[in-house]
């Protein structure tokens, strides 16, 4: 068993990674001698898996696994996860955004008796985009779940041994770590962490991505979907009640004396429309079931380095 883990999923990340290796031994040795870093390569499209190999030959204590091809972001970090062998696992981007040098007051505010410790982002040096499009998932991701989450707070964060083992039991195919992670019911603790700009490049999640992202743990944590589409139905049924009422005291008081063809057509483009709207929301739905139920693996591994046997 080794008393430190440290994973982090590496994308798009060749000239970052030997100075992520470089902080992260400089802060890890400060706890401790015994720790590992967990490189999980996923996929990148540029040479990040041969500056993985190069950190891990020069110190054993890193280790490589490259993925057969993109899983994504929190399927990498589950890969990793699968491998660690710490008494405590600290979880991060690669980007440097997550910044080493805070492992080490993760770990000290762990020691007090916490199962959990996240880092908060004071202030976030992302771009205007990702710091929208993360506040308007959280809002319609707390109103779809009625629990309440924080947008500054992301993955960065140390957990004890048990949390990832139960982490790594759970096989929902639709993943996001924390959002699993917080399923788990284990004692939490946020700090206030320095969150740095970007080492280089630009972040890799897309609007595509993140959409995806965002569906898959919204459609994986609650039915509340669900349970909209059933209160808009009885909603718009009322109406419709209401409205034939209307219809048919105004026709006999002489209001309406011809049938008309456009409040027709509109009512039955409108309920149509309805109609294909809860039918997609039960369709992705029976996606998700679809995927679950085929059980295939949540990531493929092609290549190991310094792995124990």
């Amino acid at each position: 068993m080794t008393h430190l883990s440290i994973v982090s999923p590496v994308y798009k990340a060749e000239n970052i990674v030997d100075e992520l290796v470089k902080r992260i031994i400089e802060s890890a040795s400060k706890i401790t001698s015994d720790f590992e870093i967990i490189l999980v390569e996923d996929g990148s499209p540029d040479n990040s898996w041969q500056k993985v190999e190069d950190s891990c030959r020069k110190d054993k204590r890193v280790k490589g696994i490259q993925l057969s091809r993109n899983f994504g972001q929190h399927y990498a970090i589950t890969a990793g996860l699968n491998y660690a062998k710490g008494d405590w696992v600290v979880v991060m981007d690669c980007d440097l955004q997550d910044s080493p040098e805070e492992i080490n007051n993760l770990y000290e505010k762990a020691q007090e008796g916490w199962d959990i410790v996240y880092a908060r982002r004071i202030e976030r040096k992302d771009n205007f985009f990702k710091r929208f499009s993360s506040r308007v998932f959280h809002f319609v991701f707390d109103y779809m779940s009625g629990l309440k989450t924080d947008a500054k707070i992301a993955i960065f964060g140390i957990f004890q041994a048990k949390v990832i083992s139960e982490y790594n039991k759970m096989k929902e195919v639709a993943r996001s770590f924390d959002s699993l992670v917080n399923y788990l019911g284990f004692k939490i603790c946020v700090i206030d962490v320095k969150h740095d700009e970007r080492f280089e490049g630009l972040t890799s999640y897309s609007l595509q991505k993140l959409l995806i992202l965002s569906s898959d743990v919204i459609l994986s944590n609650t039915n509340k979907p669900l349970k909209m589409t059933v209160k808009f139905g009885l909603f718009i049924s009322a109406m419709s009640f209401i409205l034939a009422l209307y219809n048919i005291f105004a026709r006999l008081i002489g209001i309406i004396t011809l049938e008309g063809f456009t409040t027709t057509i509109f009512s039955i483009w409108f309920v149509g429309g309805l109609i294909l709207f809860v039918l997609g929301i039960m369709g992705l739905y029976i996606g998700k079931i679809f995927d679950q139920v085929k059980e295939r693996q949540l990531f493929i591994v092609s290549n190991e380095i310094n792995i124990e046997k």
